[in-house]
């Protein structure tokens, strides 16, 4: 693999990620405007919400079998228009069948999507020689912001589903198309990683084991009950607990975004400084500090501070943390990550039903600690990163393969 090809391979696979949380903001947005055009009850609600997750789940396990016979990039390369189409189908119909059908395929094709791209990353990364992860999900970031950000305008102008989703469809759908074309791996020669396994093989550090990837993966769990502790419960916690208005409540997610971004930005620099164990670690008590702060805060400006210190700590985690498997089986790579990537649903599905169950139980204040006393947990674990030899850069690089930049 030439450097070229390495570097138009990593811009083509930082535009997937960021077509994909333009996608992925669009639908979670709007989900009250998507209730209004199809009727569906508030009790009913949280079935249609559960089934994405759980069917994205069922994606990165189907997808951990077809990489088997056919590379991560074929899955990708099809995976993503799928999404879009979904995403297109659920803004265009009219029936409730016809949105669940829409978010059925929604959720399939984004287990598969994250799962395969997550997988190239690593593999990428291997070929770097440095880290290099992080950035990728910095690009899903801004185009979290990118989507959300047309969502508030498509409800603030009132457009329909269909009015605020074809034209984005329109124009991401022949844009992943073509970007597609230069989706690379980080393979040798004759199909070979640069560590000189197979793709899927087994080898040093390469059988699969469940013991090994389970502290990865509850990792990956704590992170998103983490994140998603933030995006389902940050509005209504400044708003009923700390008394802030109904505008100030919108702020938290949006300097959550945002300061996410900023941190995965910079996030790579500081693991081929600091490396993998000290970044992680830091991240973790950043965002334990920011529960805490959110929990004892005596107002919404304060509140406001402590959503600010999640971001910057929680956007390490996840990225870092699928690098990490990849290090941990090189030979069997893609199947630790698609492995791995069914947790962050589990996350996602824990995270919010969780919050919300002790709030009403106990006090919204309290529930806080229990999404801060998980990612303190991460330290526990911190070392299933890898020992310290494993950091790129900074004077602590692996031989490389190829230099690139």
């Amino acid at each position: 693999m030439t450097d070229a090809g390495l570097r138009h391979g990593r811009a083509s696979l930082g535009l997937s990620f960021g077509v994909q949380g333009v996608a992925f903001a669009l639908l979670v947005t709007r989900i009250p405007a998507i209730q209004d055009q199809y009727g569906i009850s508030d009790g009913l609600l949280p079935v249609f919400l559960a089934a994405v997750p759980i069917l994205a789940g069922v994606g990165s396990v189907a997808t951990e079998k077809v990489v088997a016979r056919v590379r991560p990039s074929v899955v990708l390369r099809w995976a993503q228009p799928l999404v879009l189409l979904a995403l297109l189908g659920v803004g265009a119909g009219r029936e409730m069948w016809h949105v669940a059908v829409a978010l059925g395929v929604f959720g399939l094709a984004v287990g598969a999507l994250d799962a395969s791209m997550n997988m190239l990353g690593v593999s990428l990364q291997r070929a770097y020689a440095r880290s290099i992860m992080t950035g990728f999900h910095a690009a899903y970031s801004l185009g979290g912001i990118a989507g959300a950000s047309l969502a508030w305008a498509g409800a603030r102008w009132e457009l329909s589903l269909l009015a605020s989703y074809l034209p984005v469809v329109a124009v991401l759908l022949p844009v992943a198309l073509i970007g597609s074309r230069w989706y690379t791996e980080g393979k040798g020669a004759e199909g070979k990683r640069p560590d000189g396994t197979e793709a899927g093989a087994g080898g040093a550090g390469g059988a699969l084991s469940f013991k090994l990837l389970l502290p990865l993966c509850l990792i990956m769990t704590f992170a998103y009950i983490g994140d998603s502790t933030v995006s389902n419960w940050s509005a209504k916690y400044l708003q009923d607990v700390l008394g802030s208005s109904e505008q100030l409540a919108t702020v938290p997610y949006n300097v959550y975004m945002v300061t996410t971004l900023l941190g995965r930005a910079v996030g790579d620099l500081g693991v081929r400084r600091f490396g993998t164990v000290a970044v992680v670690r830091g991240g973790s008590l950043l965002a334990a500090g920011g529960f805490a702060v959110v929990a004892v805060a005596s107002g919404a400006w304060v509140g406001m501070l402590g959503f600010t210190m999640l971001g910057f700590g929680l956007c390490v985690i996840v990225p870092q943390t699928f690098a990490a498997a990849g290090r941990i089986f090189p030979g069997n790579s893609d199947a630790a990550v698609a492995r791995l990537n069914i947790f962050n649903y589990v996350g996602f599905l824990v995270g919010s039903p969780l919050v919300g169950a002790l709030g009403d139980a106990w006090s919204y204040r309290g529930a806080m600690l229990v999404p801060m006393v998980l990612v303190l947990a991460t330290l526990v674990y911190a070392r299933a990163f890898g020992p310290e030899p494993a950091r790129y850069g900074g004077g602590h690089e692996r031989p490389r393969t190829a230099d690139v930049g």
